[in-house]
């Protein structure tokens, strides 16, 4: 993880326990504090020292005029900062708040929803191509949710419904987008039905793991010549597509 990465111009509320603090990241080297109620009341700007710690996670720490010392674990992809600070008179605080962004960072500096996509492409493609019962253990969160209500709830039930699978059923990835934690993908099924369908699948993703999961399906329609229809499914819907007057 790399510095470059810290999401400069990010301005957000923390909630802590006893007070609320306002934070503006002016730079790599430097933030804007702002709490407006209470003992702690007051505006400072402070140099800083960012240490990125891992995806979307950053030590920083400064020193305030008044001689506090504080460091921050922020931690975007909870949405969670952890405060440890010594105030002047040596007393020592340990604070956990949570994350409110009211202006987004300048540029993007969260590799979370690349992460949940290959996570989802993986398990659909270990599952529902290859019929890998024993991927859906390292993939799928323990107390995993089912909103299908013809599959039974639970990971130990997927697990045993991949197992069973006939060698028929073939899924294709296709459109894939994803934000925050959840991911939709789209695509083609055969052999799960009387007749192929096509479904969109969405998850949500929880400490690296599938959590919780809706899918729609419907069964595919072909194209109607005479109405110039286009197919419901195109195997290159997910790729990259061209800017308007690009080559």
């Amino acid at each position: 993880m790399s510095i470059d990465r810290f999401p400069v111009g990010l301005e957000l509320d923390v909630s802590y326990p006893n007070f609320q603090v306002s934070l503006t990241l002016l730079s790599a080297t430097q933030l804007r504090f702002e709490i407006k109620e209470g003992p702690f009341a007051r505006t400072e700007t402070v140099d800083i020292q960012v240490v990125p710690l891992g995806n979307s996670i950053f030590a920083v720490s400064w020193q305030e005029e008044n001689g506090s010392t504080v460091t921050n674990v922020q931690d975007y992809d909870r949405g969670l900062i952890h405060s440890f600070a010594t105030l002047p008179g040596g007393q020592f605080l340990r604070m956990m708040g949570t994350i409110a962004v009211s202006r987004p960072a300048d540029r993007t500096f969260d590799d979370r929803p690349g992460r949940n996509k290959a996570l989802v492409l993986e398990a659909m493609t270990s599952l529902f191509q290859r019929h890998d019962a024993s991927a859906v253990e390292r993939l799928y969160a323990p107390d995993y949710v089912q909103h299908n209500p013809s599959i039974p709830q639970g990971r130990d039930a997927l697990q045993a419904l991949v197992a069973d699978l006939s060698q028929d059923v073939y899924y294709e990835p296709g459109l894939i987008v994803a934000e925050g934690d959840l991911v939709a993908i789209h695509g083609p099924i055969r052999g799960w039905a009387d007749a192929p369908q096509v479904v969109v699948d969405v998850f949500r993703i929880e400490d690296g793991k599938l959590a919780e999961h809706w899918d729609v399906l419907q069964n595919e329609v072909p194209v109607a010549a005479a109405l110039r229809g286009i197919s419901m499914f195109d195997a290159e819907e997910g790729a990259p597509r061209a800017r308007p007057g690009t080559a």
